[in-house]
């Protein structure tokens, strides 16, 4: 009997989904492994960064400044805010996954989530940083048409997969399986539930994760936000990091955006920004056919707003979408339904090794070993370089207030002495669904 299964070195397995065998313990360990490149083999898929689109080239060009390289090292001690949902969508795509085969529990339940947000919250731990991990929450009504075209280009995946599958196109297979990736609540509600039992602070945003994210580190609560996702600029995220999940192995320097040079760079304001991000192109409304990102930044600059390109554009040279509501698109960025960031109490716990053992070990079917080898090394992490804190620490630490989930939308304001407080309700927070707030 032909085994179609490859444990990888989680204990996880890839598993056909049309196999219907049912493998004893001593099969599976005589499965073959499939190869290993540093933590795990990740496949990468050249994606483009998401959000809004031509952002990073349009920056690269006209605003260098405002982008630097890091190492992945830089950021001992530092706190960052983690788009966790879209991380599991790249994770469902690239971890484990050999054509249409996916790593799964012996009860076929896909893995591969998990595997990826262990090992690199793990990795992320043992190098003293201190991740929070933020969900989607509701999508905004505006979303509906970029959801829709989402859905319909994966039924066409299905539908050409199918095709490929009758055609024994194995290269054609392979690319069609990524894009009918979904990501389901389950899946999400699993990675809550790891990153618990890991010990790292866990939130739902009400809606968008990455203007969650935003609003912490405008609160001061993070160093950065961690996303692929280029519209956190746009949500005006005071610094975003890109590639700090990225696996060890590719070797990828962390890319970090500061927001302020970025708008100085680009010599535009902060409305004048969101105006040209709608105009590249975003996820909350179509854009004027024939323009891209450069013609963008060319009639923002001269015009400054979307009102006044339409009025000097030719529009039948350029025309804009029939019913466009850039004016929605603009207010979702400006005013985002985000968590209300007063009084949360982010804390960092050990990680709950029996917890993790039950549910990765009996419930996926994980490496005991391997998951227990994580918990020590994260263990010993907190007690050496995880607790080198950074020099400015020993000037006092900063004011840390936690965050509550709520639906006010956050307002910068200036205190007598000139900082940034938010002003938002005192509500208590009632953490993520199932799970309890951190305390300090």
């Amino acid at each position: 009997m032909a085994v179609d299964r490859a444990v990888d070195k989680w204990g996880a397995r890839s598993f056909d989904r049309s196999c219907t065998h049912s493998f004893t313990r001593a099969v599976i360990d005589r499965a073959p492994r499939p190869m290993v490149m540093g933590d795990l083999k990740i496949r990468h898929t050249g994606a483009r960064a998401m959000g809004i689109k031509g952002l990073t080239q349009l920056l690269q060009d006209n605003a260098p400044g405002a982008m630097r390289e890091q190492k992945f090292d830089s950021y001992l001690d530092r706190r960052v805010a983690i788009d966790a949902s879209m991380h599991i969508y790249q994770f469902m795509i690239a971890v484990g996954r050999e054509g249409e085969r996916q790593l799964t529990s012996e009860a076929g339940e896909v893995t591969s989530h998990l595997v990826g947000m262990l090992n690199r919250t793990a990795r992320m731990l043992e190098a003293g940083i201190k991740p929070i991990y933020v969900f989607d929450g509701k999508p905004p009504t505006m979303k509906g048409g970029e959801l829709a075209k989402r859905k319909d280009k994966r039924e066409e995946a299905e539908a050409a997969l199918k095709a490929a599958r009758e055609a024994g196109d194995q290269a054609e297979i392979e690319k069609l399986a990524k894009r009918t990736v979904r990501v389901s609540k389950e899946h999400s509600q699993e990675v809550m539930r790891l990153a618990t039992l890991l010990g790292v602070p866990v939130f739902e945003a009400p809606c968008e994760a990455e203007a969650s994210c935003a609003a912490m580190c405008k609160a001061g609560l993070v160093w950065a936000v961690a996303t692929e996702d280029m519209d956190t600029l746009t949500f005006a995220a005071p610094r975003m990091a890109r590639n700090l999940m990225a696996p060890k192995s590719a070797e990828k320097p962390v890319l970090e955006f500061d927001y302020a040079k970025v708008l100085a760079g680009l010599e535009l304001t902060a409305d004048e920004f969101i105006d040209l991000c709608i105009l590249c192109g975003c996820d909350y409304t179509d854009t004027i056919r024939g323009i891209g990102p450069k013609t963008a930044l060319k009639l923002v600059k001269e015009h400054k707003t979307i009102e006044n390109i339409l009025e000097a554009i030719d529009t039948e040279k350029f025309p804009p979408p029939k019913d466009w509501n850039f004016q929605g698109a603009r207010e979702l960025f400006k005013n985002p339904e985000v968590m209300d960031t007063n009084g949360i109490k982010l804390a960092w716990k050990a990680p709950d090794e029996e917890g993790l053992i039950k549910f990765l070990v009996e419930e996926k079917q994980f490496n005991e070993d391997r998951v227990r080898g994580v918990c020590a090394r994260v263990k010993k992490a907190r007690a050496g370089k995880a607790s080198q804190n950074r020099l400015e620490s020993f000037f006092g630490p900063p004011t840390i207030i936690s965050s509550t989930i709520g639906k006010r939308k956050v307002e910068e304001t200036k205190g007598k002495n000139g900082k940034g407080k938010a002003g938002l309700a005192n509500k208590k927070s009632k953490g993520v669904s199932g799970y309890k707030k951190s305390k300090q």
